[in-house]
């Protein structure tokens, strides 16, 4: 019966001008990158146990993960239910240090710190490795600043924690043969008004002037992205929207657009063609804000489809690096993964089975009756029967919820 749907759709996709196998096979070679810290409420290996750096994870559900072990565990299980090619998000703070715990800081990271990661993302037969630098949750940060602080020794710790990352992050796409994507985030600003506004973003600057310097183009594609505000510095941003924008086009590197980073009123979807116009490639974090950047799990909403179809409407799958980044602990965590991914791969399979040739079309000649029913008309066609038959190809189905449930029965309720 659901082949038989699947033929239907097909043929009426057809009449749009749409073809349906072209569409899956575009999307099964579109790697989502999924993020590591959803397993254990962005704590990593290094030594915290809360928090820091304007973000906050809610929510006591049982299970998350304590150790390397059980945190490897649950990802391989979350991504044996996730259609698609997949690659792996790395916070720097997930090191295995093991004797070197307790001797050696971020600043002196090295590649063998993260050897481990390396091993079980090609045994689960991931893409690749991508990397962030860790700036937040650590006691040096200073009166919550870290590339932008005025005490130079605090600011030359997190210069050299970058560029150690720089230098894992080379390895890891040669490891690999495939580029890593090193986004670099800090949470720095002022909880009230700040008396000098320019000299931290002259600071940060510096140090992301010393960060990039002499990096493996061949193998790295440096990020920055910024942030409206985070908890405890709602005044001023450092890193806002205006400062990462310019930056990375003055020194030709990627702009990362976190779609919950921005002011309320304002969407990703309308910035990934204003900055194809300019940048080769872009990277995108995808999220779910609730009236800030709340990080919920994404799920298959307008502007999640909205982005998605801006990336396919301007040929640029091959130009935008996607990956997800939400951390909810108020729900099953591995639920949570593997929803999120799906989520996306779905909005971009819709995006992939729009008629955007004749739209834009219809737009260019001007014919804007015609192109608002032709966009209401789209709406209904039979999506979810190719949608099924995409999972089916790859041996799943929409019935995930019970595997997690039975792996949370079984697994995750005896982590006490």
């Amino acid at each position: 019966m659901a082949q038989e749907r699947y033929e239907s759709a097909k043929k009426i996709y057809e009449k749009f001008g749409v073809d349906a196998e072209k569409a899956m096979a575009a999307l099964s070679n579109t790697a989502i990158s999924v993020h590591c810290w959803q397993g254990d409420d962005v704590l990593g290996f290094d030594g915290s146990d809360s928090l820091s750096g304007g973000i906050q994870t809610t929510g006591n559900y049982p299970g998350r993960a304590r150790t390397p072990e059980e945190l490897f565990a649950d990802i391989e299980t979350a991504i044996g239910l996730m259609p698609g090619k997949k690659r792996l998000n790395l916070h720097a703070s997930y090191a295995f240090l093991g004797a070197d715990k307790g001797e050696i800081d971020r600043d002196a990271y090295r590649y063998e710190h993260f050897r481990p990661w390396v091993d079980f993302a090609r045994r689960i037969g991931l893409d690749g490795i991508d990397f962030n630098p860790t700036f937040f949750g650590h006691p040096k940060m200073k009166d919550g600043l870290t590339l932008s602080s005025p005490d130079e020794p605090t600011r030359r710790f997190w210069v050299e924690h970058g560029k150690r990352c720089m230098e894992i992050a080379a390895r890891l796409g040669r490891e690999f043969g495939k580029p890593c994507l090193v986004n670099i985030w800090i949470p720095d600003g002022y909880k009230d008004v700040p008396a000098d506004r320019l000299g931290p973003r002259l600071r940060f600057r510096q140090s992301l002037d010393e960060i990039l310097s002499g990096y493996d183009k061949q193998w790295v594609v440096p990020a920055l992205e910024s942030k409206v505000f985070g908890i405890g510095v709602e005044s001023y941003t450092v890193g806002s929207n205006e400062f990462c924008q310019n930056y990375a086009a003055q020194k030709g590197i990627c702009c990362l657009l976190d779609n919950g980073h921005y002011h309320p009123t304002e969407v990703v979807s309308d910035k990934i063609p204003a900055l194809l116009t300019f940048y080769d490639r872009l990277a995108l974090h995808v999220t779910r804000g609730v009236r800030w950047d709340s990080d919920h799990v994404v799920t298959f909403e307008d502007e999640l489809k909205e982005m998605m179809r801006e990336i396919v409407r301007c040929d640029a799958l091959g130009k935008v690096m996607i990956g997800l980044d939400y951390f909810d602990a108020s729900i099953n965590r591995v639920f949570a993964w593997v929803t999120g991914q799906r989520s996306v791969q779905k909005a971009l399979l819709y995006a992939l089975l729009l008629p955007h040739a004749a739209m834009k079309k219809l737009q260019d000649e001007g014919n804007f009756t015609q192109l608002m029913f032709m966009q209401e008309r789209v709406k209904t066609l039979p999506f979810a029967d190719v949608w099924e038959e995409y999972l089916r190809r790859q041996g799943l189905d929409e019935e995930y919820y019970a595997v997690v449930k039975e792996y949370e029965k079984k697994i995750l309720k005896e982590r006490i």
